[in-house]
């Protein structure tokens, strides 16, 4: 499997005299790959996300590199990576209606008109299972629920078919039967396009159910990183272990697996 991204020695400082966000972190994400960043609040798995992106704030000090060998280029934002943040109210603009917020980015990015971009966003609102997609469209977000809004986040960041979708607590927002659901979701969703998937979470028993790896950090370092079914079977790490000790649930089949297509 070719690689997608490689992170070499990446670190992240925030402000002067401050402790480093992401310290020295080398990391290979597999192109076509599901890769969950694992961490507490505070590890630096959001400061990665926001790393890979381009979103870092002015001012945040990198060092290290990162190598795009699979783009052969830094991702375009829209274009070549989509982003699906933890609140959907706060990317989502309240002013405009659902349709016009998925179809800026197909008319963008893709070159198409403002009529096939219209096609192209109710026919995602109907990939991410939003009931009566017509309707919807006309929506703005304050009339839908949290899960409806996550979901339509999603279709818009899909919406000019980027290679890499990176998902930072997409789910932590909301509750246990929906975050089944959405994971369900964005499951299908990078499975059928090919997309590579950076899954950003806190809950390692929710993403043992569906990526193919695993990469825990701590204290801004990466810790361990592997395969999911070896870093579960056998942690090399002693925080890694405790973190799976945590979940009771990991010895129950996946929550995903119970919810109906």
């Amino acid at each position: 499997m070719s690689i997608f991204c490689s992170l070499r020695q990446l670190s992240v400082t925030y402000g002067r005299g401050r402790n480093a966000a992401l310290d020295c972190v080398d990391l290979d994400i597999a192109a076509g790959e599901r890769l969950a960043i694992i961490g507490e609040s505070g590890s630096g798995k959001s400061t990665l996300a926001r790393a890979l992106a381009g979103l870092l704030p002015e001012g945040a000090k990198v060092g290290g590199e990162i190598f795009w060998p699979e783009l052969g280029h830094p991702p375009r934002p829209g274009r070549d990576f989509g982003f699906v943040f933890q609140d959907p109210g706060s990317s989502l603009n309240p002013v405009l209606t659902i349709g016009e917020q998925i179809a800026e980015g197909a008319r963008r990015h893709l070159g198409l008109s403002w009529k096939e971009a219209y096609v192209r966003a109710e026919e995602l609102l109907g990939r991410v299972r939003i009931p009566q997609p017509d309707k919807a469209m006309r929506a703005f977000p304050h009339q839908l629920s949290g899960g409806q809004r996550q979901r339509v986040a999603i279709a818009a960041a899909i919406a000019a078919r980027p290679a890499l979708l990176i998902a930072d607590e997409a789910t932590s927002a909301l509750d246990v039967v929906v975050q089944a659901e959405i994971v369900r979701l964005l499951d299908g969703l990078v499975r059928e396009d090919g997309m590579t998937l950076v899954f950003i979470t806190h809950d390692i028993a929710l993403a043992s159910g569906f990526v193919d790896r695993m990469a825990v950090f701590r204290n801004a370092r990466l810790v361990e990183a592997g395969p999911v079914r070896s870093v579960l079977s056998a942690p090399k790490s002693d925080y890694t272990a405790a973190l799976i000790a945590s979940h009771r649930d990991l010895a129950t089949p996946p929550l995903i697996a119970e919810v109906p297509s």
